[in-house]
């Protein structure tokens, strides 16, 4: 066996490399495996055999070295209490946290407005959710104009019939002016769909305010007028004097300046502003609209409630007064609609998230303004367009209300009046 030396006299190295295996007799077997050689350039020193190599429990893979697996971007160690500090646990990192480096220790907080992907390995812009025009808004939407131009159409049906015994005794200018109102209600509910701006905030709820009082205030005046005309049948009444055209536009104008009275305080207070909401969803940014003051808020749907509560109660008195025209019980029905659709709104509207509370108000003014249309107006179109031979006077007893404030009584079994308060 030769021997070298290098410059400095020192033996140039020369190993076997061994690998220690039990046989399958169970006795220990010395097998050589590798050598090194320090004679070799560099680099090429070291040989290995790694088809002879036999590891623990007759494995032939190398064994892994550490306690616990590297953890990848995206979780963080935790070291195991009472383990040596190479065994940990590897845990995903929270929500809005992330971690983009292998073993890192602890995950990083996403800035303001991000929010971390899927794999918590890095922070993405956050979805701003709104109602959009998706399905729901488009939905909406549809329903809003679908009953605008329904409304516009019993507007057309009421005018062109304007001289008939139908629309006349049901008191043609308030039916109008409830007709327009109920136009502008289902028109309230495009404002919803969309970004909330400034603008779309502050018109939202004022708008619908105000146009539902008006259009409960133009009710309200004609259950006051069907209430006064009964009372005003004996000679010598002059209660409806103080029900005539004039008393009923100052009824309507006052009781809608109230609501408006409200709602410019409020926009003057604190009004409705855009404001970006994440408390309902932490990965989303909400957009909605702020109703700045919440008392003007609730302060403007209780009036509106107190008004439509007054309204039924008069329209209750009057369900089973004589007159085959008298609408105080299509009134009622139409009140009672309100109330529900409403009183379930508070609840729901308290409970939806982001969005859908605004689909939730929306629903409610589309409900409401569908239930005061058909329970007002469905029965007279009824006549009007499929019955014209029960719309005459002396078809059936009616009452009519002129200008001049006047009530006349007509009967079917006569063509004269049999009564006529002066």
């Amino acid at each position: 066996m030769m021997v070298n030396f290098d410059l400095q006299g020192d033996s140039v190295p020369y190993y076997d490399i061994i690998n220690w295996q039990r046989g399958t007799s169970g006795n220990i077997e010395f097998v050589n495996v590798g050598l090194f050689d320090g004679t070799k350039p560099a680099g090429e020193e070291l040989v290995i055999q790694e088809d002879r190599i036999m590891w623990a429990g007759h494995r032939s893979e190398v064994p892994v070295s550490l306690c616990s697996p590297s953890c990848p971007p995206g979780s963080r160690k935790a070291v195991r209490r009472g383990e040596p500090v190479c065994c940990f646990d590897c845990l995903l990192c929270d929500s809005g946290k992330i971690s983009n480096q292998t073993n890192s220790i602890e995950c990083q907080f996403c800035p303001e407005n991000f929010w971390s992907n899927h794999d918590r390995t890095a922070c993405i812009p956050k979805q701003v959710e709104f109602l959009t025009y998706d399905s729901l808004g488009i939905s909406l939407t549809v329903i809003s104009v679908m009953g605008a131009c329904l409304t516009i159409g019993v507007f057309a049906v009421f005018f062109h019939h304007r001289n008939t015994a139908v629309v006349r005794v049901n008191n043609s200018e308030l039916s109008f002016f409830i007709l327009f109102a109920l136009t502008m209600c289902f028109l309230c509910s495009l404002v919803f769909v969309g970004e909330p701006t400034s603008w779309s905030c502050m018109l939202r709820h004022t708008a619908f305010s105000i146009t539902f009082s008006l259009c409960i205030s133009c009710i309200l005046g004609k259950t006051l007028v069907v209430l006064a005309a009964f009372t005003a049948t004996r000679p010598g009444d002059n209660i409806m004097k103080w029900f005539g055209p004039k008393q009923q536009r100052a009824i309507i104008f006052n009781c809608t300046l109230v609501q408006v009275v409200i709602c410019a305080a409020w926009l003057i207070d604190a009004p409705p502003y855009p404001s970006r909401n994440t408390k309902y969803e932490r990965s989303k940014i909400i957009l909605e609209c702020s109703v700045g003051s919440s008392l003007a808020f609730w302060l403007v749907l209780a009036y509106i409630g107190l008004q439509a509560c007054l309204c039924f109660i008069l329209a209750f008195l009057a369900r089973k007064l004589p007159g085959n025209f008298n609408e105080a019980k299509f009134i009622t029905f139409s009140m009672l609609i309100f109330s529900a659709v409403w009183l379930a709104f508070i609840p729901a509207y308290i409970s939806s998230p982001g969005k859908y509370a605004d689909a939730v108000e929306s629903f409610a003014i589309l409900a409401s303004s569908f239930g005061l249309l058909f329970c007002l107006f469905a029965p007279k179109c009824y006549i009007i367009l499929l019955k014209p031979e029960k719309n005459t006077k002396h078809s059936r007893e009616i009452w009519s209300f002129p200008n001049s404030g006047e009530s006349t009584l007509y009967r079917s079994s006569s063509n004269r009046p049999t009564s006529s308060p002066k």
